[in-house]
């Protein structure tokens, strides 16, 4: 069987009725067809190899420890006339840490949360092999958690709880505004856009999220929710994935150059560790529950 990152972001979609929803609307609004830049947020050496394997590379943040593949920019002979999308896989290697830190993690997650996580890893620690097939398949490598398990592991750590039922599935996806073709390319534009058509952004600190050079504005949707069977037989339902809006202002060597001639590397790049956190908590029950 072959799957391009076209079909996987199809499935993507087809899971999440707001997401395909709301990037309708504002295709319909922008009379173009959004570009997203795509965010997978699970970690896994078998989706590694195949990212790095087409130009991708790794950068690393030595605290969060993320795993950062950032593309280069692809032309000429090789027939690719734009940059490869931004891909987001966050990894935290316990195991490197330093024996204190390790000592903390212990401390964070209660005892029967870390006898949950130590069985399902240890029976199905090498399901990750099979990871970029299970993202593009949305299925489980694991056997589906006992509902008292997954309430567990929610009230410790939500993002935990997410993966549990959601496994290697694309976390979000992101829409860079600025290559949008109307004035939605103003990110607070597209806001107001956005929650005037009915759809629910999140407010963890703040609808605009801004790096602290304010060169990079972020915002994202509040989760789809989506039925779930868990083993004992209990239907709940969980949450799914989100959008997120990016839009990369001009670095300011590039100013005072026409709007025709600003290229994609003229922008702002990179991720902001402080608002991903907070993008994060899209999935999070507080924003879940939250009225709109």
């Amino acid at each position: 069987m072959s799957m391009t990152a076209s079909d996987v972001v199809q499935v993507h979609l087809q899971r999440n009725p707001t997401l395909s929803l709301s990037l309708c609307t504002i295709a319909c609004r922008s009379l173009a067809t959004p570009s997203p830049a795509r965010y997978m947020d699970s970690a896994s050496p078998s989706v590694q190899s195949c990212l790095i394997g087409v130009d991708y590379k790794h950068f690393c943040d030595e605290f969060h420890i993320f795993l950062l593949l950032e593309p280069r920019v692809l032309g000429g002979g090789s027939g690719v006339t734009g940059p490869l999308p931004r891909v987001f896989i966050s990894e935290l290697h316990v195991d490197q840490l330093s024996p204190k830190a390790q000592v903390l993690i212990l401390y964070i997650f209660s005892l029967p949360t870390r006898e949950i996580i130590r069985k399902y890893t240890e029976k199905y620690g090498c399901g990750n092999k099979y990871a970029a097939l299970a993202s593009a398949l949305v299925s489980l490598t694991w056997e589906k958690p006992l509902y008292s398990e997954f309430q567990q592991l929610e009230g410790e750590s939500e993002y935990a709880a997410w993966t549990f039922v959601n496994g290697y599935a694309l976390n979000h996806v992101t829409i860079s505004t600025h290559r949008l073709k109307s004035n939605l390319k103003n990110i607070k534009s597209l806001n107001q856009f956005i929650e005037k058509n009915g759809f629910k952004l999140n407010y963890e600190g703040g609808v605009l999220k801004g790096s602290p050079d304010g060169l990079l504005l972020q915002s994202s949707t509040v989760a789809d929710s989506i039925p779930f069977s868990f083993s004992d037989g209990i239907n709940e339902s969980v949450p799914c994935s989100y959008i997120e809006f990016a839009e990369r202002l001009v670095l300011p060597q590039y100013k005072n150059q026409p709007e025709s001639e600003i290229k994609e590397s003229h922008r702002r790049d990179g991720f902001e560790v402080g608002n991903a956190d907070k993008i994060f908590e899209s999935i999070s029950k507080e924003q879940l529950t939250r009225r709109a």
